[in-house]
């Protein structure tokens, strides 16, 4: 079923695939629940959508910025609290030992969409016909020969902080939490590809965020497809999602968790995006997510939850992922 130009969950993930099987060059993105899939060929994308992925875009950068303002309303602390303690129930309860929980932030700022996306500095950026853009640090998957690669993303520090990357690699807590992800994606590679190697465990990215810089901890994980894999883009991708970074372990129950506590549609925040070029792919998770809504805007954050997290670091964190990268 198509709806807004958007094609559903079988539809789309067919239309990948048969995109894919004829090496035809196209942009994806899927919702965070899948109901949602756009699929097109690079030469007939809708107007208004625009990306970059990786070194690929299809439009010219803005030159210079203006000063700007961001104002943030996050969610109220006492009911994130009450949120992340009813997480920590259901781990103790063993439903769950990793949860990404997230909210809303309404934000007030005088720049608009478009402006904030093309002065962004990020890997993944995708702005899309004035309804959200995203300007996400962590790549979801690539696919380069037969090789597919992830690379989940998990734990945050203030990069300003002394010692910062020695405090984040010996954190405990962020060392669980970065061990459960990993173990989660293994097994969804090991899915859809054989041979899966951890390549590099728990490296530092230096991510710029707004007038403070952020270290975050990932990891590299590969495996080896079958030469037909170009036909089951789409197969794959449906196996892989939602992403273990955004969800949690195990990853069915964490979902039907995540849509008690959380109590608002995440919608195309921390679904996936990518572009395939006919012979290799990459995507990314959306994350650093704003939309639009009624001419409103309202960025989306979050972060893991385990046993030992402690809600007023949870909160700072998911306060401070809401900036403008520029």
């Amino acid at each position: 079923m198509s709806f807004g130009g958007w094609l559903g969950h079988q539809e789309g993930i067919a239309e990948i695939d048969r995109l894919g099987s004829e090496r035809t060059p196209f942009l994806f993105v899927l919702s965070y629940d899948k109901q949602k899939i756009y699929a097109k060929p690079l030469d007939r994308l809708d107007s208004g959508i625009f990306y970059k992925v990786g070194e690929k875009r299809n439009y010219t950068p803005l030159k210079g910025h203006k000063p700007y303002c961001l104002h943030k309303s996050p969610i109220d602390y006492a009911r994130y609290k009450e949120a992340l303690e009813k997480v920590q129930e259901h781990i103790r309860a063993g439903n769950t030992y990793l949860l990404n929980l997230t909210f809303e932030t309404p934000i007030e700022t005088d720049l608009d969409l478009r402006e904030i996306f093309d002065h962004a500095k990020a890997k993944f950026k995708l702005y899309f016909r004035g309804d959200f853009i995203c300007f996400s640090p962590e790549i979801f998957i690539s696919i380069t020969g037969n090789t597919i690669a992830t690379y989940p993303m998990k734990g945050t520090i203030e990069a300003s902080l002394p010692d910062a990357a020695e405090r984040i690699l010996a954190d405990s807590k962020e060392m669980a939490e970065h061990v459960m992800i990993v173990d989660l994606m293994r097994n969804d590679l090991g899915i859809v590809a054989e041979g899966v190697r951890v390549e590099e465990f728990r490296y530092i990215d230096r991510i710029v965020a707004g007038e403070k810089d952020l270290l975050q901890v990932s990891s590299r994980i590969t495996a080896t497809l079958t030469p037909d894999w170009h036909g089951r883009i789409g197969t794959l991708l449906d196996h892989l999602t939602p992403a273990g970074s955004i969800s949690g372990t195990p990853k069915r129950r964490t979902l039907e968790i995540i849509e008690e506590v959380e109590g608002y549609e995440r919608g195309f925040y921390t679904g996936v995006f990518g572009l395939y070029d006919g012979e290799s792919l990459s995507s990314g998770v959306m994350i650093r997510f704003i939309e639009s809504r009624e001419g409103k805007l309202c960025y989306k954050s979050g972060g893991g939850i385990t046993l030992d997290s402690d809600a007023g670091s949870e909160y700072r964190e998911l306060v401070d992922k809401v900036y403008l990268p520029i």
